[in-house]
């Protein structure tokens, strides 16, 4: 039987035509490329992955804060495209542990510590310190540069001061052991003096290559140890110069047969004008206006690479070396052109070239490296691989100032990684770092740090009451509340805050921008959470979890949290978080709820001692083991584990406001009581005296003691009289009630 019309019609019905939403265009990766010196979208090579190489640290001396402002802001970066944007990045960094400066430091240290051990004699000593002051004074006069001339400075008259009391006590004829001692006080003081002197005359007299590496060995390992303090995630390749020697013979080797090198008397330079002249090939790409800058081009060949002999052997000054002839007194190896050893710009090309090839989406370094370090990197590149592009984006982190000025050992300004961490945490500087543009200038102040602590505080403060809300027994369909308008405006609110995080890292990695939202989000949170609890109602536990993980995971990051914390900063340092808190907190809260009830029956039976007691475990004994107790009328108490350095800070601080709270309240009490007691003196006064010792003033009186002459003999205006008749009256009042006060006994 044939089904109804309405069924057949039915049957033959379809889907709706379905449109796509409009949706809008998302924001694109942008980072600011040196080569452009502008923001450009970032395209990697090759898909997803992300190749990058990071010029690390010469390692002579210990690292600074300088090096920190690099490596913290690269390490930023590199975690925000691989945990933020996905990137698969491989990560290489080289050490340099050939160079000029770690030559002659090695050379200093090792000569010095030869003369110490020859155990000169005070006359000696003196006799060569002062035959190594003499050209370390023309040094001196010939300095112009003011930071290094006060350093200067400040050594020659250090190494005076010690010379003068063992001048003395030779010429005194004291005893051994007292001149010992000023001699020793000499030999530390002049030890820079005397080194600079050593080197000069026995300097090629050190053969032995093992010489030279100890000290870069050593300091390697101390940059590494201070990269871990820091949480710097180590690279994925590390590369040093001294194990790459035959790559970069090789390398040097190809820019020769290329045209674009030459060899002069054992060295091989770059041929900048070649390379300039030839089609596809660009000279000074980061800084061309540098191009020729002599000063920067001898800093960059190094202190013992820059004297007449060598400077003649170019062919233009502008060209820069390759491979260096080694002199007496330096590590050498073999090569084609005779013993010698790699230039400074050539290891980066030769090693990155090894490891990424003939071009690499990314280049880090200080700012200070782009002329001439990194433009003659690109320059021997490109001509070593004929191509024009061997760094896709060239990125440079910004200067770092301490308190306004240049970091300089001879303004006494010069900060250690080890000395910054012993005032402030890993953190807080990474937090400090943070908070500014990784491509500006950064000033590491006092200001700078209190910013870091408060949003530190600030963060963590939210953390531990969302911890507190977390922690109130719920079943499981009990964690799931009902939204209310606050909710839903709160939840609207924190999406557009991811929104604009993301904006802003998209934009240049703009941390400090993302930052600001962040906090911004947690204030709203924080009104959010102060309304409910105006309102004796807990706040919406799921909303408050997933605003407090997501903050989380962002300061995770921005390595601002290490991975052992599920939530919030962890307590107790790395490692041991999770198990602190999940293992003192049931005992913790089990005696917070203890007080609460033993504090409860104490109000009842009015028990002030048992209140006292409650109130001292709060403040006193709990704070020492990084415990805050938290007490909120008709509220439970909220427990939070803290650290215990900012517990104790946060007592003194209490102390101290108590204690000015306390001050000004007797300072007022006792004003006071000096006002009533000058009231009570001017109430004694009967009118008719008021005026009587104000003679100086007025000469004559009436029968009332009421002026009516001045002190001259001139009578008084109409005016005077009338004001002095009103203050006698009121004196007339004031003396009745006095004597009111003495009839009922209110004044002894």
């Amino acid at each position: 039987m044939a089904g109804s019309s309405e069924e057949q019609g039915r049957g033959r019905r379809e889907q709706p035509a379905w449109s796509p939403p409009a949706g809008s265009e998302p924001c694109k990766l942008r980072l600011y490329n040196s080569l452009t010196r502008s923001k450009e979208v970032f395209v990697p090579q090759n898909g997803r992955r992300v190749t990058w190489y990071c010029c690390g640290p010469t390692v002579y001396d210990a690292s600074h804060m300088g090096h920190a402002r690099s490596y913290i802001s690269f390490d930023i970066l590199r975690r925000v495209l691989r945990g933020y944007f996905g990137f698969d990045v491989f990560y290489c960094m080289n050490i340099t542990d050939i160079d000029d400066k770690i030559i002659k430091r090695a050379r200093q240290n090792h000569l010095f510590e030869r003369y110490r051990e020859e155990q000169p004699s005070a006359a000696r000593l003196l006799e060569d310190v002062r035959a190594a002051l003499q050209p370390f004074s023309a040094k001196l006069s010939e300095t112009t540069d003011p930071d290094k001339r006060q350093m200067l400075e400040r050594s020659l008259q250090a190494v005076r001061l010690a010379v003068e009391p063992l001048e003395r006590a030779l010429q005194a004829g004291l005893a051994a052991g007292d001149v010992d001692s000023r001699a020793q006080v000499l030999l530390e003081e002049a030890r820079d003096v005397l080194s600079d002197w050593l080197d000069s005359a026995r300097g090629s007299e050190v053969a032995d290559n093992s010489i030279f590496s100890e000290l870069p060995t050593f300091w390697e390992g101390e940059f590494h140890k201070d990269m871990q303090a820091l949480n710097v995630l180590p690279p994925d390749a590390l590369t040093r110069v001294s194990e790459y020697v035959p790559e970069i013979v090789s390398f040097v080797q190809r820019i020769v047969d290329n045209g674009y090198g030459y060899v002069s008397n054992g060295s091989v330079y770059f041929d900048t004008a070649k390379f300039a002249s030839s089609e596809g090939h660009s000279y000074g790409k980061l800084v061309p206006e540098a191009v020729g800058d002599q000063k920067a081009l001898h800093e960059g060949e190094g202190d013992l690479s820059v004297s007449a002999d060598r400077l003649s052997e170019k062919r233009s000054p502008n060209d820069f070396a390759l491979w260096k002839a080694s002199k007496p007194g330096e590590p050498s190896w073999p090569c084609p052109w005779g013993k010698g050893r790699p230039g400074w710009h050539i290891e980066c090309s030769a090693m990155a070239g090894t490891l990424l090839g003939a071009s690499m989406d990314i280049h880090g370094g200080g700012f200070d490296l782009r002329f001439p370090h990194h433009d003659n990197e690109l320059a021997q590149s490109e001509a070593y691989f004929e191509n024009d592009c061997w760094v896709r984006y060239f990125l440079h982190t910004g200067h770092l100032t301490i308190a306004g000025c240049k970091m300089s050992k001879s303004l006494k300004n010069f900060v250690t990684i080890k000395d910054a961490l012993k005032k402030h945490s890993a953190r807080q500087l990474r937090l400090a770092f943070l908070m500014h543009a990784w491509k500006d200038t950064l000033d590491y102040s006092a200001n700078t740090m209190e910013s870091a602590l408060q949003y530190e505080r600030f963060l963590n403060e939210f953390f531990l009451n969302v911890k507190d809300v977390l922690r109130a027994p719920a079943d499981i369909p009990g964690q799931f509340e009902k939204w209310g308008e606050e909710e839903a405006e709160l939840n609207e609110s924190f999406l557009s805050r991811k929104a604009a995080v993301h904006e802003a890292l998209c934009d240049n990695v703009d941390t400090r921008t993302a930052l600001e939202e962040m906090r911004a989000l947690v204030s709203q949170c924080n009104l959010y959470m102060a309304a409910r609890k105006a309102a004796r109602r807990r706040p919406n536990r799921a909303l408050l979890e997933n605003v407090a993980l997501y903050l989380t995971h962002m300061l995770k990051v921005f390595g601002a949290i290490e991975e052992e914390s599920a939530l919030g900063f962890p307590v107790g340092g790395p490692g041991s978080s999770l198990n602190l808190e999940s293992t003192v907190l049931p005992y913790l809260q089990a005696l917070s709820d203890f007080r609460e009830g033993v504090r409860r029956i104490a109000r009842d039976r009015k028990v002030p001692e048992v209140l006292q007691l409650s109130d001292a475990l709060r403040d006193d004994v709990l704070p020492e083991l990084g415990v805050r107790l938290e007490d909120h009328e008709g509220l439970p108490t909220v427990v939070k584990l803290v650290d215990r350095e900012t517990l104790l800070r946060e007592r003194e601080e209490k102390k101290r406001v108590e204690e000015e709270r306390r001050k000004k309240k007797e300072e007022a009490a006792r004003k006071k009581q000096e006002q009533e007691a000058a009231k009570l003196a001017k109430m004694r006064i009967p009118p008719s005296e008021l005026f009587l010792s104000e003679r100086d003033k007025y000469s004559r009186f009436d029968e009332n003691g009421l002026p009516t002459h001045d002190a001259d003999g001139k009578e008084l205006s109409k005016g005077q009289a009338k004001k002095l008749r009103k203050l006698l009256e009121a004196q007339e009042k004031l003396h009745t009630e006095y004597l009111q006060m003495v009839q009922n006994g209110g004044v002894l």
